[in-house]
């Protein structure tokens, strides 16, 4: 099986690669700069909005994993060219090379303004978008173009709205919205075969989460990992985080709080 990774050179892609090798597998991994690759591993050199690139790129694979494009809030050209057209670009060169299993990273920075629901109740997979950034649009489009091109070619297409993925949480919000590499390498496995269309949240089973695991449960991914064991010395350094500030209460937290670029 060989899988397309857009956007290995990045801290997802780092992260995932060692994780995702397998015997009989190859991960043809794609960025605009040289990745070395390893054992089990080809590289080219692509650019998401450009069709010849990736009509290249997509040649052989049996699945995408997309990861590549902007990955913070920068201006809207950079924005539209980089994660919109890029992620349409991918999409019809894949739907063109009859490749039929993808996943594509998403964000919850895609429904970034909504808030804890009243009564300790998840925050659903499917929540309406609330874009918080011109980032947070660009995955939205991602996802409408995830169910176009599922619902019009039949396209088996999985959109992970990715927490916090680090070796751990980084501060006490993290405690929520973490999830560990292992997991999402868990998650990414369970995508790569599922069939259909999904939109899931990308988090780990933690003690203090809020995103619902619904629907990534319901496409076989198992959480094995909990912040909680990590949150010792979070909670000294920075005490017991407070629910009711946005920073915790909101799916963007500070994103939706703080100026961008002098733009907001």
């Amino acid at each position: 099986m060989r899988i397309l990774m857009t956007g290995a050179a990045g801290k997802v892609g780092t992260l995932l690669r060692p994780r995702l090798a397998r015997e009989g597998r190859i991960l043809r991994l794609s960025d605009l700069q040289p990745v070395e690759p390893g054992p089990g591993e080809e590289q080219v050199v692509a650019d998401l909005a450009d069709p010849a690139a990736m009509a290249e790129a997509v040649k052989g694979v049996d699945a995408v994993l997309h990861l590549g494009g902007q990955s913070r809030e920068h201006p809207w050209a950079d924005i539209v060219r980089a994660n919109i057209d890029g992620t349409q670009v991918l999409l019809e060169a894949a739907r063109e090379a009859g490749v039929r299993q993808l996943v594509l990273m998403g964000s919850h920075h895609a429904a970034g303004f909504h808030t804890r629901p009243a009564g300790g109740e998840d925050l659903p997979d499917y929540a309406f978008p609330r874009p918080d950034t011109f980032y947070g649009v660009s995955k939205v489009v991602m996802e409408a173009l995830a169910g176009l091109y599922h619902d019009r070619f039949g396209m088996n297409i999985t959109v992970v709205r990715l927490g916090t993925c680090n070796d751990g949480p980084l501060d006490t919000r993290g405690l929520a919205t973490w999830i560990s590499p292992d997991d999402l390498a868990r998650l990414v496995e369970a995508a790569l075969v599922a069939p259909g269309l999904h939109v899931v949240w990308g988090v780990s089973d933690n003690a203090r989460r809020w995103w619902s695991l619904k629907e990534a449960e319901a496409i076989g991914y198992v959480s094995r990992d909990d912040s909680e064991t990590l949150a010792a010395p979070l909670i000294a350094e920075y005490g017991e985080p407070d629910l009711s500030d946005p920073v915790h209460d909101r799916a963007g937290g500070v994103f939706t709080l703080k100026e961008l670029g002098g733009r907001w």
